[in-house]
């Protein structure tokens, strides 16, 4: 049955809903590849052109020598039958046929949370999902995206950054790897998680492959947090996957002027938890996260904000430190700052409850924050 289903996928104009079918209709995976054309026609949703389409192909395909060739470049093919198969795919509408999957695959990731975002992340948006993954991973969960660069990148990278597990859902076959910068990344999460796609090798990734690997990304996960995305971006298209598929979808609320703050502000006016901070997603997850455990976490978070101070954040708490408040003004000139750069910190460090905003474009440290020692002059990210 196994190789039934590697060769299955390696079909072209057949995906999972018409191989269910195929399935339910003629009794097993292998009974589709025996089938004859009339056969395969009678099925519900084939017709005779899809029928011509698999009796074509299925001849020619070898699923011994697909594992083979997969098995040289460190991956194994996982399918359905398997146990090793993720228990959340099973249940979306569409599950993966195969997966080619380089690392490992654990109990555990079933606990997972997807972080996506745009490609073209501002500072502000890559902040904020370097900070949530980060500290998600912490918590526990295992962080689940696409390995394209902007937001995806940053989330794999907080996640082995905190210690945790992530896993990365490709948009293109295991040996097509995209974007080839992330070759590096990849091995890092293959090592401390694991690098899936469902696409037989050598399938590059275009257009259509990125939507359709979205619903994997959101199959796998317990939750989706947006952290910045366009109202047409592959992240939406992931959220609303999420959201057929039963899982929940948050998002991270951004500047008003940025067009990277439409997807998330779209999905909050449409009921999405906003999540400015580790509770919130833990209160979206009380199943998981008693209160007794969701205080604990939160405490732990407290005491390791200052740690995750990025430079240009520590220069704002060191320009306020000696100060009961500072105005808006004074405070640039303090930093050497633009205007645009204090205005994008000032909302990062009032979401990581460090700062609060006074009347009059004047800025505060929370009270508790000076029980911390004041950061550095050439403190750097941890």
């Amino acid at each position: 049955m196994r190789a039934a289903y590697i060769v299955l996928n390696r079909i072209e104009g057949i995906g999972p809903v018409r191989v269910r079918a195929l399935v339910d209709g003629l009794g097993s995976p292998e009974a589709v590849l025996a089938a004859s054309p009339t056969a395969l026609a009678a099925v519900r949703g084939i017709g005779p052109k899809v029928a011509e389409t698999i009796v074509a192909q299925r001849s020619g395909l070898d699923a011994a020598a697909e594992e083979a060739a997969a098995a040289k470049l460190g991956a194994r093919l996982v399918t359905p039958v398997d146990a090793e198969y993720p228990a959340p795919l099973k249940n979306i509408y569409d599950p993966p046929l195969c997966l080619y999957v380089r690392g490992t695959l654990e109990k555990k990731d079933e606990q997972a949370l997807a972080v996506v975002g745009t490609r073209r992340a501002s500072h502000y948006g890559a902040a904020q999902a370097e900070r949530l993954a980060y500290l998600a991973a912490q918590a526990g969960f295992t962080i689940v995206s696409g390995l394209a660069r902007g937001i995806d990148t940053v989330a794999h990278r907080a996640a082995l950054k905190a210690g945790g597990r992530t896993l990365a859902v490709l948009g293109g076959a295991i040996d097509k790897l995209y974007p080839p910068e992330n070759r590096e990344l990849a091995e890092e999460i293959a090592a401390h998680g694991a690098i899936l796609s469902e696409f037989p090798l050598g399938r590059e990734p275009d257009r259509t492959t990125f939507p359709y690997r979205n619903r994997i990304v959101s199959g796998l996960s317990k939750g989706v947090l947006v952290v910045e995305a366009g109202l047409d971006s592959g992240a939406m298209q992931t959220a609303e996957q999420a959201l057929e598929q039963g899982r929940s979808v948050m998002a991270v609320p951004g500047r008003v002027d940025l067009e990277g703050s439409r997807g998330p502000h779209r999905l909050i006016q449409n009921g999405a938890r906003l999540v400015a901070d580790l509770p919130d997603i833990l209160k979206e997850f009380e199943f998981l996260f008693p209160p007794d455990e969701q205080a604990r976490l939160a405490r732990r978070q407290d005491a390791r904000q200052r740690l995750t101070l990025t430079p240009p954040e520590a220069r704002v708490v060191r320009a306020l430190w000696p100060e009961p408040d500072l105005d808006f003004d004074v405070l640039l000139r303090k930093t050497g700052l633009s205007s645009a750069q204090l205005m994008t910190l000032a909302m990062q460090l009032e979401m990581k409850r460090v700062v609060r905003r006074l009347p009059g474009r004047r800025l505060a440290l929370l009270d508790e924050i000076r029980a911390w020692d004041p950061p550095a002059a050439e403190e750097t990210p941890s």
